[in-house]
């Protein structure tokens, strides 16, 4: 008889509510407390898994997409603060510390599980959020690049099975400058994104494609204010999804950001829940596809709650195609 298929796994630890941004800041614990009542309902559904405590990434892990400065800065700050970091939009305290480990540690798990088999795909409710941190700068509210430590530890020499090549897409409404940077001239990472442009941080140009081995493996699709759903569902379903298939990736990551959602207050790209619904189909239907359907998605932006939620539940519904209901939930 057929083997009851994985489960979706959920990483939402509670330690990533204690970073504090402080009064009147978008990215705030209330976005994750936002989503609790989704995961309450998905506690009791078989197709999913929840992980309430996720473990801290190492140093060494950080390193593989971090300089040591960048590193010890982070932590010194954090353990110092309240203070704000870099670029002056990323304030820290220091709870911040132990949550940007997990939140990088997190994701970093939640990979593992996919490759290994425990888990059918997975969703990280973390926070801080990571695509916009640089090498060796923090940035737009992210402290640690946590889908770039997840790509370069999946590629660990000695994985079985091995993964030599991961893809990243990326929708969150503000381009992944930091994701971008970090795997600029690396042929096994091939980044895609697309975003609201002209809008923070100003980058993700279509002539950024990468440059020297990387030549090829960035493609952006900037998109202007008000092109909705049928813009972006093309642009994954169509140019995105056949750069992918060219690449064949052993591996799928997505910078799931919400904040292009017509409620949200901080751009106007205005897409709506079901085209976030639509977005995330076509993602699983890719990996399903190219790898086996290995996908791993992290919480980018959404700063509007409700509409944040919403888009969550949809994007999490999508990641359970094909995942049996009637399943009996293995011990973690």
């Amino acid at each position: 008889m057929p083997q009851p298929t994985a489960p979706v796994g959920i990483v939402a630890d509670p330690a990533y509510l204690l970073h504090d941004t402080g009064s009147g800041h978008p990215e705030s614990a209330e976005r994750l407390r936002a989503l609790e009542p989704v995961f309450a309902e998905l506690a009791a559904d078989p197709r999913y898994e929840l992980l309430r405590e996720a473990p801290a990434a190492g140093e060494e892990q950080i390193l593989t997409a971090h300089t040591a400065g960048h590193f010890r800065r982070v932590r010194e700050a954090c353990l110092a603060g309240p203070a704000i970091l870099d670029a002056g939009d990323t304030p820290v305290v220091p709870a911040s510390w132990p949550a940007a480990l997990k939140s990088v540690g997190g994701v970093v798990e939640a990979a593992r599980r996919v490759h290994d088999g425990r888990w059918r795909r997975a969703f990280c409710a973390v926070r801080p959020p990571g695509h916009h941190a640089e090498p060796s700068r923090a940035l737009g509210f992210c402290l640690f690049n946590n889908l770039a430590v997840a790509a370069n530890v999946l590629q660990e020499p000695g994985r079985r099975p091995p993964v030599a090549k991961v893809a990243i897409v990326d929708f969150d409404v503000h381009h992944g400058n930091g994701t971008q940077e970090i795997f600029w001239e690396d042929p096994t990472v091939f980044y895609a994104s697309c975003h609201q442009q002209p809008l923070f941080p100003g980058t993700g140009g279509r002539e950024e494609r990468g440059a020297g081995m990387g030549l090829g493996m960035t493609l952006n699709r900037p998109l202007p204010p008000g092109a909705g759903d049928e813009a972006v569902v093309a642009w994954i379903e169509g140019e995105c999804a056949e750069a992918v298939r060219c690449f064949r990736p052993d591996f799928l990551l997505v910078s799931a950001g919400f904040d292009g959602h017509v409620a949200d207050p901080l751009a106007a790209l205005r897409m709506t829940t079901e085209g976030y619904a639509r977005v995330s189909r076509a993602l699983v239907a890719l990996a399903e596809e190219l790898c086996d359907g290995r996908l791993v998605s992290t919480l980018e932006g959404g700063y509007e709650l409700k509409a944040l939620r919403e888009s969550v539940a949809a994007h999490l519904e999508a990641l359970a195609l094909g995942v049996d209901a009637g399943r009996v939930a293995p011990a973690p």
